[in-house]
């Protein structure tokens, strides 16, 4: 997408009052801070990490077995890092997307995509019955083309979606248009109930209200400094305490794992995001959008957008960063240019909404991996488990990987841990500088494929042969 002078002179004055914190954590009062660990203790389960990842996996070992010791250790607040601040989009898919999926685990697709579905059922059962008000509702996603060679790849997920038991709609430019009225749209895939909209920090408080009320004791301020097999178990220390424990999980997301081996696996990137002040019922009607889908475009690099309860559109993607090094500093949260670049990409998309104000910018490190979808796996002679790579669709896959986790360490035998895809690892990376090298090289690969009609180059197809390959 491009823009005028003028065009882009409109987008920074839209930006002029937006505050640089996420929407969701500003939104609402967050919970009173439990306090640090400073004593020594043992415990049956320590978990490290107060995300999804984390609350999901402390949550259903005690619904298994409620007499389990379960400690829970986060470096701020349950909830403050990307369970926090992502967009709200919950997706059955765990494979990010079908046509990944296909791509990596195609002859376990059937029972990938089932899973999936089942997992999403799950959550909203257990959003009702702990009473969690996160603004949970089955809205479904609207995957919509801005190009014309975009409309076959439509065309084809969904085939694919169909063949594995979605409930699925094909859409025209004319009636696609008629859902949500933008200029730039030629025609969309409606999956009804394979995504669910909601407020993600309000789901991590619930689930750590939820925990607190299992008997899980968490302990926020207490960073996990090191962790070392001993007998028995292993040992995770903070800065004042440690705790010992028969079994622990790692749930860290793109923040460095503790295990270095892990390291060469993730890629922490950076992905932005702003938030308009509310609209009126004048500007709702100027752009339709009446069932709050959440969206996103067929672009490899590609934009995501959802209305929120309070009528307010969250717009994000498109320019992922990865800064060299792997760094993950609080100052990289805000990168003027993306979101400059964003804000025009929005009045391109709604000119109808020219002259709305954006209230809030940020931006965050998620966690991806050479696969774009979700790994597990177990260390320290079994005692350990971690779950990682969930390349920002982590708001429903990580319940489905907490679960895997728990089958692995307590060595129960499921259908879900018995899955290839639960079972393997993803391709390591290369070292710096060849890892920025690489990055850069693909980012700029995939911005000319969608300027050309998504043709992929030398490039790109050298990835997609070696089983690295990527598109939206």
């Amino acid at each position: 997408m491009t823009g005028s002078s003028g065009g882009e002179a409109s987008a920074l004055r839209s930006l002029a009052d937006a505050a640089p914190r996420p929407y969701w954590l500003d939104a609402h009062t967050p919970p009173e801070p439990r306090s640090a660990l400073t004593a020594d203790r043992r415990a049956d389960l320590v978990i490290v990490g107060g995300g999804y990842t984390g609350l999901w996996a402390a949550l259903q070992a005690k619904e298994y077995d409620p007499g389990l010791d379960v400690v829970l250790l986060d470096a701020d607040l349950c909830g403050s890092a990307a369970s926090g601040r992502n967009g709200g989009f919950c997706a059955s898919s765990l494979t990010h997307g079908i046509r990944n999926g296909v791509d990596r685990f195609a002859e376990e697709m059937p029972e990938l995509e089932a899973h999936g579905l089942a997992n999403l059922d799950g959550i909203e059962q257990s959003v009702a019955r702990y009473g969690i008000d996160c603004d949970f509702h089955r809205a479904g996603e609207l995957d919509v083309a801005t190009q014309p060679w975009q409309l076959a790849d439509l065309a084809d997920t969904a085939e694919l979606a169909a063949r594995y038991g979605h409930q699925v709609r094909l859409l025209d430019g004319g009636q696609i248009r008629t859902e949500v009225d933008s200029p730039t749209y030629l025609g969309a895939v409606e999956m009804s109930r394979a995504v669910a909209m909601l407020d993600p920090a309000r789901l991590a408080w619930g689930l750590r209200r939820a925990c607190l009320e299992l008997g899980v004791q968490i302990h926020e301020w207490s960073p996990a400094v090191g962790v070392e097999r001993e007998r028995g178990g292993l040992a995770v220390r903070t800065p004042y305490a440690t705790v010992h424990a028969a079994r622990g999980i790692l749930a860290t997301n793109g923040f460095p794992p503790l295990l270095r081996r892990l390291r060469s696996y993730i890629i922490p990137v950076y992905d932005y995001v702003l938030v308009t002040e509310p609209l009126t019922d004048r500007q709702l009607d100027a752009i339709g959008w009446r069932n709050r889908q959440g969206i996103s475009d067929s672009g490899n690099q590609f934009h995501y957008y959802r209305r929120t309860e309070d009528n307010r559109i969250l717009w994000g993607g498109y320019d992922t960063v990865y800064y060299y090094g792997g760094q993950v500093r609080d100052e990289l949260t805000q990168r003027p240019r993306t979101h400059a670049l964003l804000a025009s990409h929005f009045f391109q998309t709604f000119p109808q909404l020219e002259g709305v104000r954006f209230t809030h910018r940020w931006g965050g490190v998620i966690d991806t991996c050479s696969r774009f979808c979700p790994f597990v796996g177990t260390a320290l002679g079994g005692k350990l488990g971690y779950a990682l790579g969930f390349t920002g669709l982590g708001v429903g896959a990580t319940r489905f990987a907490a679960a895997v986790l728990l089958d692995k360490l307590y060595g129960r035998y499921t259908e879900r841990s018995q899955l290839r895809m639960m079972n393997s690892m993803p391709r390591p990376l290369p070292p710096e500088p060849l890892r920025w090298a690489g990055i850069q090289l693909t980012r700029w690969s995939l911005s000319r494929a969608d300027r050309r009609g998504g043709q992929r180059n030398l490039w790109l197809r050298t990835l997609d042969r070696a089983g690295l390959g990527f598109d939206s």
